[in-house]
């Protein structure tokens, strides 16, 4: 599962490049309105802006830019300062920052370094798909959670073993980033399986590059990959994925991601908590999830 961690994607390629695979995720994508335009400072009646941010007139934005469809340039790869990013959390920064009143600009940063950049006033706010309630993270920022994700399967070409389900997943090979929660929520669905008298999954943790870590499936070394729900299902119908297939199955440990704020930033966590409740109020957020494909691959909060 994307951002408990470092990322799983390399610099200049993405996901499982050189892979058709098959997902077990709820639901396919589908194309979706654009986000509304909501005029400048349309809320910023209703929300009390930190003084600060009123003076600057812009929202700065500590973000990893290195993993689509949150985050990343439009021909993949980190963004450099200035460079142009796209994503679902690109576009929620900007709407957040307009229902504020003020600008958005993203500052690229290395994975790592999100939250330190953040507690050393580099940057307002952090929005990189970062999972608010894993490794401490609550006890380094305060967090507004926007969305939850959960963790999906690539399963091979025309699905062999027929795994569509969690408990179709015992005593097959599962391979997964080391550091993540996915392998966290995979032990604990591999202990409920033992419980029931199943046998165990066997997960197998790979730190290679994404294409090597396509490999470990496509040459029939592991039964499954696992990462992220909304990642999996993005990638599953472009190229080189067209033409997967078996797509369905049970959410696995669905887990908010939020936009992480300083503790001592007074106000702006009640500013952002207000712009995110407006979002969902008219539909806004709905339609950024729509966008980006995601509709199935993510779990709105309201």
């Amino acid at each position: 599962m994307r951002r408990h961690g470092a990322s799983i994607t390399s610099a200049g390629g993405r996901l499982l490049v050189g892979a058709v695979v098959a997902v077990l995720v709820a639901g396919a994508c589908g194309a979706g309105a654009s986000p509304s335009t909501v005029p400048a400072g349309s809320a910023a009646a209703a929300v009390p802006v930190p003084d600060r941010i009123k003076a600057a007139g812009t929202l700065v934005w500590c973000s990893s830019t290195d993993y689509a469809p949150f985050e990343s340039t439009a021909t993949g790869g980190p963004a450099e300062v200035g460079t142009e990013a796209v994503g679902l959390d690109i576009d929620i920064a900007a709407e957040v920052a307009k229902r504020l009143g003020v600008t958005s600009r993203i500052d690229p940063t290395m994975w790592d370094s999100l939250l330190p950049r953040l507690n050393a006033e580099g940057c307002d706010l952090v929005i990189s798909g970062m999972t608010s309630t894993f490794g401490g993270r609550a006890e380094k920022a305060d967090f507004v959670d926007y969305l939850r994700v959960w963790t999906g399967f690539l399963v091979a070409p025309g699905n062999p073993k027929g795994i569509r389900t969690v408990e179709d997943l015992a005593g097959r090979s599962v391979a997964v980033v080391p550091g993540f929660s996915t392998e966290a929520s995979l032990k604990a669905a591999s202990d409920d399986l033992v419980a029931a008298g199943k046998p165990a999954i066997e997960i197998v943790t790979v730190t290679k590059s994404s294409e090597e870590w396509a490999e470990e499936l496509v040459a029939g070394r592991v039964d499954a990959l696992a990462q992220d729900s909304a990642e999996t299902v993005y990638y599953v119908d472009k190229p080189p994925y067209a033409g997967a297939s078996e797509v369905g199955g049970p959410a696995l440990d669905p887990q908010p991601i939020g936009i992480a704020i300083r503790k001592d930033d007074a106000g702006m966590k009640e500013a952002v908590a207000a712009a995110i409740d407006a979002m969902y109020a008219d539909g806004t957020m709905k339609a950024i999830v729509a966008k980006w494909g995601l509709t199935d691959a993510v779990e709105l909060l309201k």
